[in-house]
């Protein structure tokens, strides 16, 4: 029980930061064909 409790909760940061990398990439891919088409991010 314990081990499937530590994996529980080590499961967490990892999958947080997989959707933390997946939304700053898709930011990053905005703001460059922004500035490629000179119009702003937001």
């Amino acid at each position: 029980m314990t081990t499937l409790f530590g994996f529980y909760v080590l499961v967490w940061p990892a999958l947080t930061l997989g959707v933390l990398i997946l939304i700053c990439r898709a930011v990053l891919r905005d703001r460059r064909d922004a500035k490629r088409d000179n119009r702003e991010l937001v």
